[in-house]
């Protein structure tokens, strides 16, 4: 027999912690844990102890819940990917978009481009190789990337007129937008100018992200090039190779938040420039590429503390989530950051930050069976490297708009604008009276 849904509340109604966990039938200290994946807002009882929350809010959880048949028990959160629209639908079913793709597969806490396991492919071959197989379905060995000197001085002297607080997602979108410029036949959406654009954009916009200090690496692979716009240090094997395999891990992750913008800007014909700027205008969010800053001060303070237990509730009590722990769309351990951890244990500098990775998971794990993702991983790679907190995201930007454009050329091979959905209207019923 089915639950019956409960009665509407009043949004303005808060509930106290007891009265949410009822409504979503499960104890006190799960509510908590939804609170740290972002799934609930909490707000501060004023002069006493605990909190409360949004009676709307907690109804759309329940009702989620039912739906999903998760119940009460939810071990997914949401890392810098969020939940994809579907590799194998073809329209709308339950209310969310789903769109066929024949790139990225996500299913038992694996994920594959184009039928073939992506952290087998990205321990084997580079990040230029594994772009080069999701765009052509053909392995290219020693693939490597040239940015046309035309290119790279515009994009160049576009950056360098930004403020220096300038974030790496603005950098990278104007790089992108004046590369465009510089580029006739970007409205030529054939398959092999698209492919012409993928292979010039890439290094594009890394030649033109400032360097670190005076060093800056124009040729070779795209992870070494990358290495001088992200930290002062000379980069070892092992650390280059670590980069290498971030980037080739981070490629596509099927229709994230980016990945679905790229593919209505395709749908509506805008050229791959345009598609990619649209991606990057989309990262910037907290919940997606810039999830890894998060994760890299929480590993910094996690560090200087000594202990992840009063940083981790200090998290909680401020009523955010715990920045990388868990994913929505793998039970277990995000299979990225199982694949990136097994690279920086292979770097000495790197395992003060590993084991204070390991803390923050141990120490949430007490509560709530939450695995590391590529946030947390990312962090670690960069917090030892000595790069900034937007490290990660300039790196997960790099890297996606590999899987962003291969995405476009799949969309442009599609019916035009079909990524056009209805609006379900729920405003007042018109005819109304002009406003005085």
């Amino acid at each position: 027999m089915r639950d019956q849904e409960p009665a509407p509340m009043d949004a303005e109604r808060r509930l106290s912690t007891r009265e949410a966990a009822e409504l979503l039938g499960v104890k006190p200290e799960t509510v908590y844990a939804y609170v740290s994946r972002g799934q609930l807002s909490s707000r501060r009882v004023s002069g006493g102890r605990g909190s409360t929350f949004d009676a709307g809010e907690v109804e759309a959880l329940a009702r989620r819940n039912r739906r999903d048949g998760s119940g009460g028990s939810g071990s997914r959160a949401s890392g810098s990917d969020g939940p994809g629209s579907g590799s194998s639908g073809g329209g709308n079913s339950g209310g969310e978009l789903s769109v066929r793709t024949r790139l990225t597969l996500i299913e038992s806490d694996r994920y594959f481009f184009r039928g073939v396991d992506a952290v087998d492919l990205a321990a084997r071959h580079t990040y230029e190789e594994v772009a080069e197989w999701l765009w052509t379905g053909r392995m290219l060995p020693g693939s490597a990337f040239t940015a046309p000197a035309g290119f790279v001085s515009v994009a160049r002297r576009a950056v360098e007129a930004l403020p220096e607080h300038a974030a790496p997602a603005d950098l990278l979108r104007v790089a992108t937008v004046a590369a465009a410029t510089a580029d006739p036949l970007r409205f030529d959406l054939s398959e092999d100018a698209v492919l012409g654009t993928a292979r010039t954009l890439i290094p594009t916009l890394v030649a033109a992200l400032p360097p670190k200090g005076r060093r800056r690496h124009d040729e070779g692979p795209m992870a070494h090039r990358l290495w001088t716009r992200l930290s002062m240090r000379d980069p070892d094997k092992a650390s280059l190779r670590a980069l290498d395999a971030a980037l080739a891990l981070l490629v596509d992750h099927d229709l994230a938040a980016s990945t679905l913008a790229v593919r209505v800007a395709a749908s509506a014909r805008a050229h791959p420039y345009a598609a990619v700027s649209a991606g990057l205008g989309v990262i910037e969010g907290p919940l997606h590429g810039a999830a890894s800053g998060l994760a890299h001060r929480l590993l910094q303070d996690v560090l200087e503390q000594g202990d992840a237990a009063p940083v981790i509730a200090d998290e909680l009590r401020a009523g955010r989530r715990v920045p990388g722990l868990g994913h929505r769309l793998y039970s277990g351990e995000d299979p990225r950051a199982r694949a990136l951890f097994a690279h920086l244990e292979r770097i000495p500098r790197a395992e003060p930050a590993l084991l204070a990775a390991r803390d923050i998971v141990e120490t949430t794990a007490r509560h709530v069976p939450l695995h590391a993702n590529v946030d947390l991983a990312l962090a670690v790679l960069t917090v030892s490297s000595g790069m900034a907190p937007t490290a990660g995201e300039t790196i997960f930007a790099v890297a996606r708009t590999a899987g962003w454009i291969a995405h476009a050329l799949e969309e442009y091979g599609e019916r035009p604008l079909r990524m056009r959905p209805s609006g379900l209207y729920a405003g007042p019923r018109p005819p109304q009276p002009l406003p005085e």
